[in-house]
């Protein structure tokens, strides 16, 4: 049974929503995690879940990593999500979604919605019929568009400045990268690597995705599976699908000096970044170099600049860094440090949430 009231304070989430509605076919959860920063942002994840106890663990580790990373990313924001339980090839719809948009709606702004695996920007337009709340948004509506192109940029300064930290540069130029997962996301890094220079192998469960990359960068390898992926000679490895993707035994066999990637939750457990640091592997934690795409939609809230949301997503470079060197300072993991920074801006920023302005 996944405990909702967290094992540890850090765990705790704030507010956890089931929401149902029997003609349209919703079932979602949404999960607030903290507002201390601001009304809780992220995306809503749309996936077929084997049970309501898999989508439940789900949802409150992915609101969890999102308050981390609004923090991170210093945005005035706190960390949430949202899942809708369902096949999105078979059962989304209009009545689904704007059903979904009530939901949301009825918070009053403490969850503020966007894209997720499973959702476009097309789908937060329908939700947007009925509630206020909701970023990433088509450019034809006023939106920022498809968040996949920050979050693929962002990945791509992460691994710049893990590439820094480990062999000098911050350059790709004639590094082998892994890529697992070359959908939304993934497909975008492989052309930003390409123009570095950097040699390129990936793996997908789909072979349209594969195709579509293959299309544009043939040569470009392909392997069959992550397993494959892991194990051969690469420099680096991006994880850049579901999450989970460095479990015991994939660090174990992990030839890679550097992982950075796009996927979220890519520890299996805790203690992965322990052994990971262990093997002399640095680890670019996830929602740090994730969060291009959540700064992109955030800037929606006062009228969209792509320009401005590239320029504060090119800070995820710096960011990285500076994780980097309380590691080194303080003789932890990278992941720990950047555990450490967040927590410390939600409670410091946070603190002065609580100066009465008598209004």
């Amino acid at each position: 049974m996944t405990d909702v009231f967290g094992a540890s304070h850090k765990d705790v989430h704030e507010q956890v929503v089931f929401c149902a509605d029997e003609q349209s076919g919703l079932r979602a959860i949404i999960a607030i995690h903290n507002t201390a920063l601001g009304p809780a942002l992220g995306g809503t994840r749309f996936y077929p879940y084997e049970s309501e106890q898999a989508a439940l663990a789900d949802v409150l580790n992915l609101a969890k990593g999102m308050a981390y990373k609004n923090a991170l990313a210093g945005l005035d924001l706190g960390g949430g999500k949202a899942v809708i339980i369902g096949d999105p090839a078979r059962d989304k719809s209009e009545p689904l979604l704007r059903a979904y948009g009530r939901f949301v709606e009825s918070l009053g702004g403490r969850y503020i919605t966007a894209c997720d695996v499973g959702t476009y920007s097309e789908d937060m337009d329908l939700i947007a019929r009925e509630s206020r709340f909701v970023v990433g948004r088509t450019v034809a509506h006023g939106g920022a568009g498809d968040s996949s192109i920050l979050t693929a940029f962002g990945v791509f300064q992460g691994m710049r400045a893990s590439a820094e930290r480990v062999f000098g540069a911050p350059t790709l130029r004639g590094r082998r990268v892994g890529v697992e997962g070359v959908g939304k996301v993934g497909h975008r890094l492989v052309s930003l690597l390409r123009d570095d220079g950097a040699d390129v192998v990936i793996c997908d469960v789909s072979e349209r995705a594969i195709d579509r990359v293959k299309r544009l960068h043939p040569e470009v390898d392909v392997v069959a599976d992550a397993r494959e992926l892991t194990a051969a000679d690469i420099d680096v490895f991006a994880p850049c699908a579901l999450g989970g993707a460095l479990d015991d035994a994939t660090v174990s066999t992990l030839r890679a000096k550097v992982v950075c990637g796009a996927a979220n939750n890519q520890l299996a457990h805790s203690g992965v970044e322990k052994q990971l640091d262990e093997r002399g592997i640095l680890y670019a934690p996830d929602y740090v170099v994730n969060s291009g795409g959540v700064i992109q939609v955030s800037d929606e809230i006062g009228g969209f600049d792509m320009e401005r949301a590239r320029a504060k997503a090119m800070g995820i470079y710096d960011t990285t860094l500076k994780i980097f060197a309380i590691a080194s300072e303080e003789g932890v993991p990278p992941a720990v440090a950047a555990d450490r920074l967040a927590e410390r801006r939600m409670s410091e920023v946070g603190r002065i949430r609580g100066i009465w302005l008598g209004r």
